[in-house]
């Protein structure tokens, strides 16, 4: 709180932050349990997890996380994928949908690679749900070089980063909101992952900068 108020010119302590919160009894939204998206069949195919926790990543597109969740309308659920780069926790790549399928992943993957025209050997990670174990997904990741890391069973600290991305996405924006239409909550979900998340939101593992900024950053160290 107190670094978002001094890039918007508010030069205050954190003692004076907390007093104000404290006087207006100010807190955070906790999160809740929501429903469990990942379904894994007896006997199917699991990659090996090759990330093993190492979230801190110096470079983009060397590891990817990507996860699948849902969103509450009045006309049913809207499923969100997602892919996130490790090193700036930029959403590179996203599909919402009214099924959860392989093709949800796949629009979200296709999307992260058209972007960003990664590497061959990127680090591709996930839980192990239907949709990534499929044998559709794992010929595409084959097709553009990319290595397939799955967390282990029952494991969701493995994935933090994307169970993280998704727990701040409905704290700050959805909350207990239940969306007229699924065109609406797409529309939502849109402008806070591409103009908010991306762009303004400060994160304090880039040091208190927003996804863009901190690529810019790198950018010009590397120059």
């Amino acid at each position: 709180m107190t670094k978002e108020l001094g890039f918007r010119g508010w030069h205050v302590g954190h003692n004076q932050v907390a007093r104000v919160i404290a006087k207006y009894g100010l807190g955070a939204v906790r999160k809740k349990q929501f429903r469990v998206t990942t379904k894994s069949a007896k006997g199917q195919w699991v990659a090996q997890n090759i990330l093993a926790r190492q979230f801190k990543v110096q470079v983009p597109n060397h590891s990817w996380v990507s996860d699948i969740t849902y969103v509450a309308t009045a006309e049913g659920w809207l499923y969100l994928a997602v892919v996130l780069d490790l090193c700036s926790r930029r959403v590179v790549g996203w599909s919402m949908g009214t099924r959860l399928d392989v093709q949800l992943v796949l629009r979200a993957f296709m999307m992260a690679v058209m972007r960003r025209r990664p590497p061959r050997g990127l680090i591709f990670h996930s839980d192990r749900g239907s949709q990534y174990a499929s044998q559709a997904f794992r010929k595409t990741l084959g097709h553009w070089g990319m290595q397939q890391s799955m967390s282990r069973k029952g494991d969701c600290w493995d994935n933090a980063c994307a169970e993280s991305f998704f727990n701040t996405l409905k704290v700050e924006l959805i909350g207990k909101t239940i969306y007229a239409s699924r065109r609406d909550a797409q529309s939502a979900i849109f402008e806070y992952m591409e103009v908010f998340y991306n762009r303004k939101r400060l994160h304090s593992t880039l040091g208190y900068l927003s996804p863009d900024a901190y690529e810019q950053r790198l950018e010009k160290l590397a120059s």
